[in-house]
């Protein structure tokens, strides 16, 4: 299982991309985060495997650093996107998005956001705009999905919340059956400042549908308007959003190399 890959990024959000539409390739989950260690491996957030789709351009198969799959990923759709070139048609297990390239990036349509408890999903019922719940100072946040599940909490000051403690808590809190991203973030200036622990990844300089569930929740509560930038440690996206229709996210990419690899030394 001899092949290449390219290595891409968006805002430091980073990937390995193997184009398998025209090989066979299988990694199980233990070779995935063989491959994602930063030490051993070639390094990466997330693994994404591009296959054929019979309902879109390419299917984009997502991977976590710790090998688990996952059904969406914004700034890996802007990377294909690009890689790719042109109009995109994308089939992910969140659902089928659409990605244009631009000259230093792309534009993603991210497809409509969801709100229903079951949705997210929640464990019970409750309001997914104002969540009666809290974990220590974190209180009242909203909840989103975007192809995969987010929680918001907005804060006085994002910079100062303990995420990498509070991260991995929320996320597997049995609230979050399938666990869940946690988003903190604060408003300057009409613009959204945010911090993301990705599940099954950690802290990360950049998530895009980290982005996008943030806005949309921000955009619902009254907080912002469409177009918001959103400033991630990575640098700036660009969300829009109007009730009832589709998210789009700009930014840019960068591709970083491309290289060979025998996937089975991972094994």
């Amino acid at each position: 299982m001899t092949g290449r890959f390219h290595k891409m990024h968006g805002l430091g959000n980073d990937f390995v991309i193997i184009d398998a539409r025209d090989q066979t390739i299988e990694l199980s989950g233990a070779m995935v985060a063989a491959i994602a260690n930063r030490h051993s491996g070639i390094g990466c957030d997330q693994l994404i495997i591009l296959r054929p789709s019979s309902k879109a351009d390419v299917r984009m198969q997502i991977f976590n650093a710790d090998g688990s799959e996952v059904e969406a990923c914004g700034n890996a759709s802007r990377c294909v996107a690009k890689l790719i070139g042109d109009e995109t048609r994308i089939e992910t297990d969140g659902g089928i998005i659409t990605g244009n390239a631009t000259e230093d990036g792309a534009i993603v349509d991210m497809g409509t956001p969801r709100f229903e408890w079951q949705s997210i999903p929640l464990g019970y019922a409750m309001d997914t705009l104002n969540m009666p719940v809290g974990w220590e100072d974190l209180q009242n946040p909203a909840a989103v999905n975007v192809g995969n599940p987010h929680v918001i909490f907005f804060v006085d000051d994002s910079d100062n919340v303990e995420l990498d403690r509070l991260g991995p808590m929320i996320e597997v809190d049995p609230l979050f059956p399938d666990k869940v991203n946690v988003n903190v973030a604060h408003i300057k200036d009409g613009t959204i400042h945010l911090r993301v622990w990705e599940r099954g990844v950690g802290l990360t300089r950049a998530c895009g549908t980290g982005a996008c569930a943030t806005a949309v929740a921000a955009i619902r509560r009254g907080l912002v308007t469409s177009p918001v930038q959103v400033e991630l440690p990575g640098g700036t996206l660009v969300i829009s959003w109007e009730e009832g229709n589709t998210i789009r996210m700009q930014g840019p990419t960068t591709y970083v190399f491309s290289g060979e690899s025998d996937w089975t030394q991972f094994g």
